[in-house]
């Protein structure tokens, strides 16, 4: 037993799909040229300014000046800066001023030195100390201190601790 199809079946199928899609194509652009904008608003455009015309100085400037090799190069003058400009350089980079800062290790000083007399008086304690588990715990003590010592009284211990103003 034999069967056959028929293809008019799926090209009718397929022609009510496609007209469904062509009407909805249809009704999307006929929604897009209801919703265009009057004719009378006007476009924005760009236009330049020249800052001769404009009446004010711009905030940031880019101008010519030459690098250390004497190439030409653009410079860019922040706006903060462009206040500046009047004390610019002949070569057109701006003065720059130095920052003063202090660093006070005060603090990490006056540790130290805490420890080290605390130091003092447990080694005094140790040379009159009389029981063994005293001498024990004393010389204990002694080596956690000169631990911290070593720890702290260097350079980079003062440096990391400093207090810089």
């Amino acid at each position: 037993m034999s069967m056959e199809i028929k293809g008019s079946y799926q090209n009718d199928y397929l022609n009510k799909v496609q007209d469904r899609w062509q009407e909805k194509v249809d009704e999307a652009a006929k929604d897009r040229e209801n919703e265009r904008k009057p004719e009378n608003i006007p476009t924005p455009e760009d236009e330049y300014i020249s800052s001769g015309k404009s009446g004010h100085k711009p905030g940031g400037l880019y101008h010519m000046g030459r690098d250390e090799n004497g190439s030409p190069k653009v410079l860019y003058d922040a706006p903060r800066k462009a206040d500046k400009d009047k004390k610019a350089s002949s070569d057109g980079e701006p003065q720059k001023s130095a920052e003063q800062t202090t660093t006070n290790t005060d603090k990490v000083d006056s540790e130290i030195k805490k420890l080290k007399e605390k130091k003092k008086q447990l080694e005094q304690q140790l040379k009159a100390a009389d029981d063994e588990e005293k001498v024990k715990e004393l010389e204990k003590k002694i080596a956690q201190i000169e631990s911290g010592l070593n720890q702290k009284d260097n350079d980079t211990y003062r440096r990391q601790n400093a207090f810089i103003s």
